[in-house]
Order: C-alpha cells, then sequence, then structure tokens
C-alpha cells in the first residue's frame, strides 16, 4: 500500500479536534425500538439506551400545514438539553413537529437515551444532501431529545431513482470527497453529533484506493464524525470475501466510536446474510468479546423482523452482555413467561 498523499485542499478540510466524548453511557446495552415489540422493551430493566428508524416516526398532526418538510423548516430551533423529565418530554412532544409515539416518550421519560436512526439521506451519493431529509433527522434528535443521530454510508438514489436498498460507496479519493462533503453539510444542520454506519453488501467496486479502515480513518480525521461500527455488517463482509473477521474488526479506528450494532443473520446461496431477523450467532458474539475486552463501547441489538418472543429477546441481549462483561438484563415477571 503506498501512502497517503493529501492535497492541500484536503489538508485544509482537517480542522484539529477535542479528544471525543462518548455520546452515549460507556458499557450501556441498548435494543433497537420498534413498535412490534415496545411493550418488551419497556419490560426489560437494564437497558441503556435505544434506537429508533428516524423516517418512521410521523409528523404531529399540528404540523401538517404546508407539508411535512415544509413543517421541519419552520420548527427550526435552538439546541435542546436532553432533560429527562416528564415535563421535560411533555414540552418537547407539543412543540416538535414530530409526534413521538407515547410507548417511546415514556421510555425517554424514564431515562432512556433514545438515538434517530435515518435510513434515506444517500450520504455517498454523488448529489448533496437533500436539506429536507436533514431536517426530518434534526427534528427527530430535537423531539427526542437524543444525545446523537446516526446514518449509513451508503447512498440509496441516483438521478432521482430510488435503489430500495443500501448501496457501498467505492473506496475511492473522489468518492471519500463527495461523501465527507454530504457529512459536513449534515452536520452543520445537527444540534447533536452525527455517527454514520458500516454497510454490509454483496459485492465491492472495483480499483479501490483504501482498504476499509483507512477510508473510514480519512473520514473521520476530515470530518470529526463519529463511527457507528456494525459489528455484523463487518462479519457478513469478511465472510463472503474469505477474509478474517477479527483482523479486520480491529483495524478500524476507534477514536470516534459511538456504539455498535450486534445482529443476527443466516447462509443461503452460498452467501452470509445480515439479515437482522434471525439470533445473533456464535462467531459475532466472539468477536463482540474480542472487540469490547478493552472498549467500554455501546453495543445494541439490532431486531428488524421475525420478533421472538419477550423470553428469547431477552436471553438473546443477555447473550451480548455476557460476552461483553456487562451487567445482565432483567425481564420483569410480567412479560417473562
Amino acid at each position: 500500500m503506498t501512502p497517503t498523499v493529501r492535497t492541500a485542499d484536503e489538508t485544509a478540510d482537517r480542522v484539529r479536534r477535542p479528544e471525543s466524548k462518548n455520546p452515549l453511557p460507556a458499557g450501556a446495552i441498548g435494543v433497537g425500538w420498534r413498535p412490534e415489540i415496545c411493550g418488551m422493551i419497556a419490560a426489560l430493566d437494564g437497558i441503556g439506551f435505544c434506537e429508533v428508524i428516524a423516517e418512521s416516526l410521523a409528523p404531529h398532526a399540528g404540523s401538517r400545514r404546508g407539508g411535512w418538510f415544509g413543517a421541519l423548516r419552520v420548527r427550526r430551533r435552538a439546541p435542546v438539553t436532553p432533560d429527562r423529565g416528564h415535563a421535560a418530554a411533555r414540552k418537547r412532544r407539543r412543540h416538535s413537529a414530530i409526534a413521538v409515539p407515547e410507548e417511546l416518550a415514556l421510555l425517554i421519560a424514564g431515562g432512556m437515551a433514545a438515538v434517530p436512526h435515518g435510513i434515506s439521506l444517500s450520504l455517498g451519493g454523488a448529489e448533496a444532501v437533500d436539506p429536507d431529509r436533514v431536517a426530518l433527522l434534526a427534528e427527530c434528535a430535537r423531539a427526542l431529545g437524543s444525545p446523537l443521530v446516526s446514518e449509513h454510508i451508503a447512498f440509496v438514489r441516483a438521478d432521482g431513482v430510488e435503489a430500495g436498498h443500501l448501496l457501498p460507496v467505492p473506496r475511492t479519493r473522489e468518492a471519500l470527497d463527495v461523501l465527507a462533503r454530504n457529512i459536513s453539510r449534515t452536520q452543520g444542520e445537527l444540534d447533536v453529533p452525527l455517527a454514520v454506519e458500516n454497510i454490509a453488501a454483496l459485492f465491492e467496486w472495483p480499483d479501490a484506493e483504501f482498504t476499509e479502515a483507512e477510508f473510514l480513518q480519512e473520514l473521520v480525521e476530515r470530518t470529526g464524525v463519529h463511527l457507528l461500527i456494525d459489528i455484523a455488517n463487518l462479519y457478513a463482509n469478511a465472510r463472503n470475501r474469505s477474509r478474517d473477521p477479527l483482523t479486520e474488526l480491529l483495524r478500524l479506528p476507534t477514536e470516534r466510536l459511538a456504539y455498535c450494532h450486534i445482529a443476527g443473520g443466516h447462509e443461503m446461496g452460498g452467501r452470509y446474510h445480515d439479515t437482522h431477523s434471525h439470533p445473533v450467532p456464535a462467531e459475532v458474539l466472539a468477536l463482540v468479546a474480542e472487540f469490547t475486552a478493552d472498549r467500554p463501547v455501546p453495543l445494541m441489538l439490532e431486531r428488524d423482523g421475525n420478533y421472538p418472543p419477550a423470553a428469547e429477546l431477552a436471553a438473546e441481549l443477555n447473550s451480548i452482555a455476557t460476552a461483553s462483561g456487562r451487567p445482565p438484563i432483567h425481564l420483569r415477571p410480567a412479560l417473562s413467561a
């Protein structure tokens, strides 16, 4: 690998940044909040944070005038302090363009941090990020009193055509320039830090100029963005490319690591697919154990379908807690049967 040569413009883009402070509690175990399992999540003791798909949050009934995104434009406000009291939660819901589900609002009022997770910004697309979609992510963070937001290192549309899937960004200098520019634009409209996630992909673009670790390091240095490392995605990519997952994982930059996703998958057609709807395999849990041995990084179970009974969900969370040497998650008796 030849040494990286930076242009004057790239060097000028770099900002000397203070040492990163993680926006989420160190050592926390989290879970993806979904309406289908909101009752189960409410019955779990020991959960430190949750993540909600930003695009799943509906506009508040009083914000429909002028259109969905028009309402978001006029709701731009000063940053909010994530006070977790009941009165503050009610005030946020009353003044926000976003209607926070009552079940989620109660968790937040009880002290649980909630992270909006975007899936539609297309940060890696050739076009500039859509200001309306950025406004949605920003408003979700205000409505939830979030400590940060997250999105993907991917593109989902080109020339107005929606892919319907997260597509990988070529690891070239030109693509890095575009990605860094879109991330910086997004950061400029947010009141809280942004974390970006590595994706699972069944193919890689040819003529890569960076390894994944080098690409992420450059991105962090240019923008100061936080990273959301999806260990299950990394495992899927490494397995499908006949690489060692632990070696790939330990190469990634961690100085601005916000949290990690943990999820399941299964083998199909000779390829491993990160489905988010199957139990977390032992191989991924082994990676969690190695990676967290000296890192109290927050970990989150991501389930997007095929939801198990409450006791099985708690057991899956506890498999993550055990692998990372963290206190167990308890399911209150009403739902433990």
